[in-house]
């Protein structure tokens, strides 16, 4: 039956906007990345949309610009090598679980990720899939490939993979009193850990939860958020 003037028409819902809060060289921030994707198709089947969006964090802020020899470094941090070992084999173990692998083995330097997060922002102006892709790709270099992300060279070949001609801009210092600041703004937030997820700004947890976990936190967000506009609407 078609429809007549005063008829109500379905409006699709606006897309909620997350923001992940990540570094490159986090391993957990690779495991929450895919399961947030498994926790986004769950809630897609519900109706929901998002937009996701990754905001810049350094795990080590004061690591040299040319980065450190991984092994002496997650020694001194973790108190041994064996012991930086377990905890690369308990997130190996994560990993596996979420549907990535992680190889340490070919890890071989910690870098400064400055100019990664440069890249992602860039990325990021181009708009959320492109961005998405990249720090996917960012995660696969460090993780599997063993790829020093700290270099502008493989930076600038990770984004051209994807699209990008990114040489010139990392060549420069574009965005990058931008990314320092954002990151500097989380830690005064209180921020400490990564990843961490906000719904339409607003943080509802963070850590690399199981995909039915987040999306029942986003659930649970999405009502609170929701609340006022439906008794509003009343």
């Amino acid at each position: 039956m078609p429809a007549t003037a005063g008829d109500a028409l379905p409006l699709e819902r606006a897309p909620s906007r997350i923001d992940v809060v990540s570094d490159a060289i986090c391993p957990w921030c690779w495991v929450g990345k895919r399961n947030l994707e498994g926790a986004l198709a769950l809630l897609a089947a519900e109706g929901e949309r998002f937009e996701v969006h990754w905001r810049p964090f350094q795990l080590n802020p004061d690591m040299p610009k040319e980065g450190v020899e991984r092994d002496s470094y997650r020694a001194a941090k973790s108190g041994s090598i064996a012991r930086s070992r377990e905890l690369d084999a308990q997130v190996a173990a994560s990993g596996r679980a979420a549907g990535v692998e992680f190889r340490h083995a070919l890890m071989r330097r910690t870098p400064n990720t400055v100019n990664a997060h440069r890249l992602i922002r860039l990325a990021g102006q181009q708009g959320p899939a492109v961005q998405d892709k990249v720090v996917e790709a960012l995660f696969v270099a460090y993780f599997q490939q063993g790829r020093d992300i700290g270099d502008c060279a493989v930076l600038a070949e990770i984004a051209g993979a994807q699209g990008l001609d990114v040489a010139a801009y990392l060549a420069g210092d574009e965005g990058k009193a931008e990314v320092v600041a954002e990151d500097a703004g989380f830690r005064r937030a209180g921020l400490s850990g990564v990843p961490t997820f906000a719904l339409d700004g607003h943080v509802v947890f963070s850590g690399a939860m199981p995909a039915d976990r987040m999306a029942d936190a986003f659930r649970r967000a999405l009502t609170i958020l929701r609340g006022p506009q439906t008794r509003a609407a009343e």
